[in-house]
C-alpha cells in the first residue's frame, strides 16, 4: 500500500520561504504523475504543481516563478520548495502520487490521483 507522508509545513511571513517534504512509502518512483495540491479554507482543493515520470514539471499560474517541484528517487521523497509565499498561499498542502502516465499538469489532474498524504498546514501572514 502506497503511503505519502509529508512534512515542513509551519507559519511564515510574506515574502519567506518554505520547503515542504514527502515521503512516499511503497511508491516506485517515475511509473506516473506525482504532484502538490492545496485547499485553503472554503476552497476546492487545486494542483499547484506536477511533476511526470519523464521529470517534466508544471505549475498553477499563480505560483510558476516561485514554487519548484523535484523529488530525489533514492529517498523516495517528493519536494515542494516554496520562495516568496504570499497570504493567498495559507493552505492546507498535500501530497499525491499515482502509477497512471500524464503528459503535463493539466493531464495528470485529468486523469485523477490514487494515492493522497494526510495535509501539512501552510500559513503565511502579513
Amino acid at each position: 500500500e502506497v503511503q505519502p507522508v509529508e512534512s515542513g509545513g509551519g507559519s511564515v511571513q510574506a515574502g519567506g520561504n518554505l520547503t515542504l517534504s514527502c515521503v512516499l512509502f511503497g511508491y516506485t518512483f517515475r511509473t506516473g504523475c506525482m504532484a502538490w495540491f492545496r485547499q485553503a479554507p472554503g476552497e476546492e482543493r487545486e494542483g499547484v504543481a506536477v511533476m511526470n515520470r519523464d521529470d517534466r514539471a508544471s505549475y498553477k499560474d499563480s505560483v510558476k516563478g516561485r514554487f519548484t517541484i523535484s523529488r530525489d528517487s533514492g529517498k523516495n521523497t517528493l519536494y515542494l520548495q516554496m520562495s516568496a509565499l504570499e497570504t493567498d498561499d495559507t493552505a492546507v498542502y498535500y501530497c499525491a502520487a499515482t502509477r497512471v502516465y500524464g503528459s503535463d499538469r493539466i493531464d495528470c489532474l485529468r486523469r485523477g490521483f490514487g494515492f493522497w498524504g494526510q495535509g501539512t498546514q501552510v500559513t503565511v501572514s502579513s
